[in-house]
């Protein structure tokens, strides 16, 4: 809305500015509403009016209203924290999730041109990151490479969740002259997931997201899965944690490869995602394809045959194809099973 505006003062969005109002609470990085006022061109009380207007869009992990103890605790250890004292309500604060969000509720030129600046100079200061591994933890390594896949996938879905809304409303409304059938949200989602990392495969006689294939087989599942492959990696398990509660996962794996999966990215993942439930065994050595079946032994039992590793999938050209006769994998299944576990590298 136009009142909720102030004179428009056009930040740069670099990452020392953004290092700057980031902050760690909850264990997670967020930003001031203030500061994305600022940022935005609004006043806090304008800014959080058109949140208030589109609440349903920011859920407790998009967004959050800061506790007095948290409020304090910030001020306390940033004194230039953008913190009004004159404001009769605790700040909220905004999640990276959140502000994705934010991108499809804020309109105009300038919000346009910020959300995109916002975007890339998330993604230059995880790029910075992981090409210096070197200089910080393996464990602050594992959370940014979840981190990292995680808003991908929700990039990707939210990209597609517009579309598909924005299609919707053109075809009600195909005869009047302002319908806008093309999201800009779209473009700036095409900022930040580049080329190459925006994985493709072919499913289902198209192409689709790497990422998403796998997580929309996996939720299939009624009271197991099973995958079967070698090589094994981060990607591998951030694939299986959407899966349904209370599904016995099962990966065969002999872990091979430069890029193994070790005990401490396991064991981390275990910690962040408890309700999976996720064992591993070996695979024996005379397996070349991977496999991922359903419901192993019920009448729900499919099994998918993949032409790559989940880990590695979409970087070249794959299929995923589902096998309906799957008599033929009961032997296997039944050896794989007897095999011992897998001891994850430390």
């Amino acid at each position: 809305m136009a009142e909720d505006k102030k004179k428009e003062i056009d930040v740069t969005v670099t990452e020392e500015y953004l290092k700057e109002k980031l902050y760690k609470i909850r264990g997670k990085r967020v930003l001031l509403d203030a500061d994305l006022a600022e940022i935005y061109g609004y006043d806090t009380k304008g800014f959080n009016r058109q949140v208030k207007n589109n609440i349903e869009k920011f859920d407790e992990d998009f967004m959050f209203e800061l506790t007095d103890e948290e409020l304090e605790d910030l001020r306390y250890k940033n004194c230039t924290a953008n913190i009004s004292s004159k404001s009769r309500y605790n700040p909220h604060v905004f999640t990276e999730q959140g502000l994705y969000m934010l991108m499809t509720v804020l309109k105009g030129p300038l919000a346009v041109k910020q959300s995109k600046a916002l975007i890339r100079t998330f993604k230059k200061m995880k790029d910075y990151i992981l090409e210096n591994r070197d200089l910080i933890g393996q464990r602050e390594i594992l959370q940014l490479s979840m981190e990292t896949a995680n808003n991908r996938i929700e990039i990707n879905k939210i990209n597609s969740d517009m579309i598909s809304l924005e299609k919707q409303i053109s075809d009600v409304a195909e005869g009047l002259k302002d319908v806008v059938t093309k999201s800009e949200l779209a473009d700036m989602m095409n900022s930040f997931v580049s080329d190459d990392d925006d994985k493709w495969l072919m499913f289902n006689a198209k192409f689709s997201s790497a990422d998403e294939v796998y997580e929309s087989i996996y939720k299939q599942a009624k009271s197991s899965i099973y995958v079967v492959d070698n090589y094994i990696g981060l990607r591998t398990l951030v694939h299986l944690k959407n899966s349904p509660t209370g599904v016995d996962i099962i990966l065969f794996s002999d872990n091979v490869g430069n890029n193994k999966l070790h005990n401490i990215e396991f064991a981390d993942f275990c910690k962040e995602y408890p309700t999976v439930n996720l064992s591993m065994k070996k695979t024996g050595g005379i397996f070349h394809d991977r496999f991922i079946v359903l419901d192993y032994g019920t009448a729900d039992e499919r099994v998918f045959l993949c032409g790559a590793s989940s880990k590695d999938a979409g970087a070249r050209i794959t299929s995923i194809v589902e096998d309906y006769g799957i008599s033929k994998y009961a032997p296997v299944i039944a050896t794989l099973l007897k095999n011992s576990t897998l001891i994850l590298p430390q």
